[in-house]
């Protein structure tokens, strides 16, 4: 009887460690550099480019656009004594077999990356729900559709050049937020949209409601849980809030984060500035926005995060 309930304490205690986690889900063409292969696959068919990854699984992958963002958040971990408080799981349309390169290179690279998901050409959309995802980031714009339609916080990451790669210099795991459909939903941008910025202005002031939440109020939620563990000079994690509203449209949004209970270090109301400069002044080591045209401006000097929901993704 003992043991009995002792191996179920153990398994409870299992499952209260992963509900307390934050966790991540990254496909492995955001974790490492696959443009060689993926040209094959294009090029060649998939043949081709499993030969290429089985006859090269012994060559270490270089880091992609999000690896420096992963060891960041992974680096969290070493601020807890005896447990992780966030986990990076890989979830990758390879085969288990083409993707033995991946976790190679995983290991050399010293990434705490233990769970993964290979599905063989498929989606692994299917399957951020069941390991608790709270950021899924894919280099696939169908998989993080379908992420975001599960209901989870997700995101394209967009891939820079050599010569505008500029890593953040802080230690500090800093990430920036557009406002309307990244945090918020986009009912406010639909008045703008279908109406103009003086309807816009007037739906804002006048409304008494808070904004509804977005795809990544939840995943903000998560990291001021982390934030929480912390004395705010000592915090691992700072955000910033990077919107090109200005007043008066800004007391709605101040209000519905005062009433979610959610914090944001920074808060810059652009008026319709360029968010490039902001973004790198902020020292962001990533960016989440839903309009293409601010994702290409930051990608310049930031990685970014394309999130393709709302209105203006239709």
């Amino acid at each position: 009887m003992y043991v009995q309930y002792n191996i179920i304490f153990s398994f409870y205690k299992k499952m209260v460690e992963q509900e307390s986690k934050l966790i991540i889900g990254i496909s492995s063409r955001a974790l490492f550099n696959l443009d060689k292969s993926h040209e094959i696959y294009v090029k060649e068919g998939l043949k081709s480019y499993q030969d290429y990854q089985i006859e090269n699984e012994n060559k270490i992958l270089e880091p992609g656009e999000a690896f420096n963002l992963v060891k960041k958040i992974l680096n969290i971990n070493d601020l807890y004594k005896n447990k992780d408080r966030v986990e990076v799981i890989l979830l990758s349309r390879n085969t288990s077999d083409t993707g033995l390169r991946i976790r190679n290179s995983i290991e050399a690279h010293n990434l705490n990356i233990s769970r993964a998901a290979f599905c063989g050409g498929e989606s692994p959309h299917r399957y951020v729900k069941d390991f608790g995802v709270h950021l899924f980031l894919s280099s696939s714009i169908e998989d993080v559709k379908l992420a975001i339609e599960s209901d989870v916080a997700a995101a394209t990451i967009i891939a820079r050049s050599n010569e505008h790669k500029k890593e953040s210099s802080s230690g500090i795991l800093k990430i920036a937020f557009d406002g309307d459909a990244v945090i918020f939903s986009d009912e406010s941008e639909k008045v703008f949209h279908e109406k103009g910025l003086e309807a816009f202005i007037e739906n804002e002031v006048t409304s008494e409601s808070f904004l509804k939440e977005g795809p990544f109020k939840s995943f903000l939620v998560e990291l001021n849980k982390i934030q929480n563990d912390f004395e705010i000079n000592e915090c691992p994690i700072r955000t910033a809030l990077v919107t090109a509203r200005s007043a008066p449209s800004d007391k709605r949004v101040i209000k519905t984060l005062r009433e979610w209970g959610v914090r944001i270090d920074e808060s810059l109301f652009l008026g319709g500035m360029t968010k490039n400069n902001f973004l790198e002044s902020f020292d962001a080591d990533i960016f989440f926005d839903d309009q293409k045209k601010h994702i290409i401006s930051a990608n310049e000097n930031t990685t970014s995060g394309h999130v393709p929901y709302g209105i203006k993704n239709e």
